[in-house]
């Protein structure tokens, strides 16, 4: 695998006249798990959809190795860098197997064939998802658990170093959130590949990430390792929360007790008013 290396630099982007991202910048660790966290709507998806070049940019840039992703001819940045988008839609009728087929589409020239290796890549795709039993079916008659499997196991075929999944784990109970996270570090510790995850969970976030994003209203709040972004203050600042910070008993990285208004006057802590 190639250690590409990934950057956002004074971002500012968002939808119409509304500004979503603003001066936003970024360096992804390459070879490194980077989850991004932050409380509903501060950005979190637009920032990967700007990073994927879904979306364009107001001011600034994203750079892939030193050049800007939109000087970069579509089928090699979709050989380089693949995304997992939020609720993505599959096209009616289409089976398990085709769906994870398509990851291969950016391996496919003009006049190449599918290969060995294509369906070598698709196979060992569904086997790591556990979705071998399903290649059959369609993927609207799937549960939305399954639907996110087959989804990552698209992804997976797609085979690229650099791999941006947004909200990876949504539709999924715990078993399978852990089996997706646990997936993800495989891949990431036995190829080397770079991944970049929104994640809702800030303690699954803070046990499986190397690196952690913190943003609020659009900007970066705090980068770096999960034990010095995840802290009482700043899980005030970002999500309006009183919380305690403990040593997660597994991992031994930082986990989150949130402070309810019912227990506040019990630990001591001020309730924060929300309105």
């Amino acid at each position: 695998m190639t250690a590409h290396s990934l950057s956002a630099q004074a971002l500012t982007a968002g939808y119409g006249e509304n500004l979503v991202l603003e001066n936003l910048d970024l360096v992804v660790p390459s070879s490194r798990i980077t989850a991004i966290v932050g409380a509903n709507a501060c950005g979190k998806s637009t920032l990967l959809r700007t990073m994927s070049r879904l979306l364009v940019p107001r001011e600034g840039c994203v750079l892939l190795d030193g050049k800007s992703i939109h000087e970069l001819p579509t089928r090699a940045l979709a050989r380089m860098l693949g995304l997992l988008p939020q609720s993505p839609i599959a096209p009616e009728g289409i089976t398990v197997a085709d769906l994870v087929s398509r990851g291969r589409h950016p391996h496919q020239g003009v006049f190449s064939r599918w290969t060995r290796l294509d369906d070598e890549a698709v196979a060992a795709a569904l086997e790591t998802t556990r979705t071998v039993e399903l290649a059959e079916r369609p993927v609207d008659e799937l549960s939305g658990g399954q639907r996110q499997r087959v989804w990552i196991a698209m992804a997976l075929a797609q085979q690229t170093d650099l791999l941006l999944l947004d909200e990876p784990t949504t539709f999924l109970d715990i078993s399978h959130q852990l089996e997706v996270l646990d997936l993800l570090t495989d891949l990431n510790r036995a190829r080397g590949t770079t991944i970049v995850m929104v994640l809702h969970d800030l303690n699954l976030a803070a046990r499986y990430a190397d690196h952690l994003v913190a943003m609020c209203k659009g900007r970066l709040h705090a980068a770096g390792s999960p034990s010095d972004v995840l802290t009482e203050r700043n899980v005030r600042q970002v999500f309006g929360l009183e919380s305690r910070i403990i040593a997660d008993p597994i991992s031994g990285k930082p986990f989150m007790l949130p402070i309810g208004r019912h227990h506040a006057l019990a630990t001591g802590a001020s309730p924060i008013n929300r309105g």
